[in-house]
């Protein structure tokens, strides 16, 4: 396993590369005032309202609210993963991305090996398609064209014991070809092929390159498929069949399909869904989703209608609570009994089954409550308290936000039951509403010197050269105080950095939403004097107001309790300060 990518090196990262030449090559934008501008190329729009800060490297759209540095573009974009995106920006300045933990590094020569081994494999069974009567008919039958063939760069093993096995010992040793799972080590020693006499489906991670195989029998002989074992490349709780191929055919990805077979998606693909993926045997993990959602908003789960069906499809609504997130969007969808995707998208076509899944799929939320309902009758006290047990366990796993919120409103009207009530049963007795940052409105939020401190900080962390005592800031219990604090003290320790890497700091964090609503405002000007005279001001307001909490609490504690010889003189100071 690759060790982690030091912050030091994307905090410098961020400040090499601009952001304007990263999106510019992409989306052609146009100098607007201090800014940049286009038409924002997540949403579809008219006039302009995307805009670029050269001096934050910051981008935002106004309409849709997609926003990020560098890093996010690349990953929004070029629907790249995260360390995806940092490669791409470390090669293009001809850096290579360090990694912790160097004693790993020798790991990395035989990934290469793998790599090369695993195209070269495939290859070969494409070689071997081409020459099989017999595999090009089942194909044909299935109804797949010579172009799909060609995209999804299907093969064919032969019945051979040792064909592939042959091959590959040309240019590698017989342990690599069973480090990389296309051969299986016999108890007395020597290797046999791992697939044999059966369609082979290269299956390919982020980067396209071949990671694995399935193999699928063109009969009724057991077991249908085989795939790959787990090895140093190939982690089936990861990676998804399809999704490389889905990110490379559609420009702007708006949802992903998850399918649970091969064919399935290679038969979407042909009639023009191109954004169907499949996972590898496996029921479908958060890793999956989280995958996923990297890259688009919205993920569907298709299911056959059968009993597997729905029991896949309630392991798969188990894994996905803990990744659900406002702003993303889980759904399910069941067809008809003895259907599936392959052969029902041939019965209808594109636009009757993209138009099924917009009107017939349950959102997460639904789907529970429909689930849980089959199973418990909440008419009866008991049934009622039976279902609410059975919810507790599932909503613990769901991660604070709307959608929580949301279903909790949905159970309280569902058994009558009080709303706050709800919440005790659901979440626990030490349950706080909480009003956080990222649930308002840009237009509620008010500028207040502390959050104005963070963004003039965030435009230009030169000017944390006028915060003298960080302390007092801290011990003020100003709302946003810990922030500003923390903020101050990173800038300190890295004199260099910006307001980018300072976003990317703390990605999925709890500052992440703060930090992102307040790099969005931007100071009346670029004056460095004006900005300095207004980080002072904001300074001076901020002890002033910690100052009158101060005399509030003393004034509080005079009155019922009467003040110390120390708080009276504190007291006096703080009078003359005010």
């Amino acid at each position: 396993m690759a060790g982690r990518i030091p912050q030091e090196f994307i905090d410098s990262l961020l400040l090499r590369v601009d952001i304007v030449d990263i999106i510019n090559a992409r989306v052609p934008l146009k100098k607007k005032g201090r800014e940049y501008t286009a038409c924002c190329p997540f949403h579809n729009e008219k006039t302009p309202s995307f805009t670029v800060s050269t001096s934050k490297q910051f981008y935002h759209c106004f309409g849709c609210g997609v926003h990020g540095n560098a890093i996010s573009f690349l990953m929004e974009y070029d629907h790249m993963d995260y360390v995806e995106a940092i490669e791409t920006l470390s090669s293009q300045l001809g850096l290579d991305v360090p990694r912790e933990g160097g004693h790993q590094a020798p790991k990395k020569r035989i990934s290469k090996d793998l790599y090369d081994l695993l195209q070269d494999a495939s290859d070969y069974f494409q070689l071997q398609l081409k020459g099989s009567n017999k595999a090009k008919e089942y194909l044909e039958n299935r109804g797949l064209s010579k172009e799909i063939i060609s995209r999804f760069q299907l093969g064919y093993s032969l019945p051979s014991w040792d064909s592939a096995l042959k091959h590959l010992s040309i240019s590698y040793t017989q342990q690599q070809i069973i480090e990389a799972g296309v051969a299986i080590e016999k108890d007395e020693g020597g290797a046999y092929d791992r697939y044999r006499d059966r369609i082979m489906f290269p299956i390919r991670n982020r980067k396209g390159q071949v990671i694995g195989f399935g193999g699928r029998v063109m009969g009724d002989e057991k077991p249908k498929y085989i795939n790959s074992p787990e090895t140093e490349l190939f982690h089936k709780g990861s990676e998804l069949y399809g999704f490389y191929e889905a990110r490379g055919a559609t420009r702007k990805l708006e949802r992903i399909i998850v399918v649970e077979g091969y064919m399935d998606v290679i038969a979407l693909a042909q009639y023009g869904i191109s954004y169907a993926v499949a996972t590898l045997g496996t029921a479908t993990t958060p890793e999956h989703i989280q995958q996923i959602f990297r890259s688009v908003p919205e993920v569907i789960f298709c299911f056959d209608g059968d009993r597997a069906g729905k029991e896949a499809a309630w392991r798969a609504l188990n894994n996905a609570l803990s990744t659900v997130v406002d702003g993303k969007e889980i759904r399910f969808l069941f067809l008809a009994e003895g259907e599936d995707p392959d052969s029902l998208v041939r019965k209808i076509g594109k636009e009757a089954f993209e138009e099924m899944y917009a009107e017939d799929a349950l959102a997460l939320s639904d789907y529970l409550l429909k689930h849980l309902q089959a199973q418990f009758n909440i008419s009866s006290k008991e049934g009622k308290s039976r279902f609410l047990q059975a919810l507790a366990e599932l909503v613990k796993k769901m991660p604070d936000s709307l959608i929580r919120d949301q279903l909790m409103t949905e159970i309280s009207v569902l058994t009558s039951i009080e709303l706050n009530n709800i919440k005790k049963i659901l979440i626990g007795n030490g349950f706080v509403a909480q009003h956080r940052m990222h649930r308002v409105n840009d237009r509620e939020v008010r500028h207040t010197p502390i959050r104005y401190a963070i963004t003039l900080l965030l435009h230009d962390t030169s000017l944390v050269r006028y915060v003298e005592n960080p302390e007092q800031i801290a011990l003020s219990n100003l709302s946003d105080a810990n922030l500003l604090t923390t903020l101050i003290e990173t800038i300190e320790e890295n004199p260099h950095i910006n307001g980018a890497s300072l976003i990317e700091r703390w990605r999925n964090t709890d500052f992440e939403a703060s930090l992102i609503r307040l790099m969005k405002w931007q100071p009346d000007t670029d004056n460095n004097d004006v900005l300095a005279r207004e980080f002072q001001d904001c300074l001076r307001q901020i002890r002033k107001k910690a100052n009158e909490k101060k005399l509030e609490a003393l004034i509080h504690k005079e009155r019922t309790e009467g003040l110390t010889e120390r708080e009276k003189q504190d007291f006096l100071i703080l009078l003359q300060e005010s």
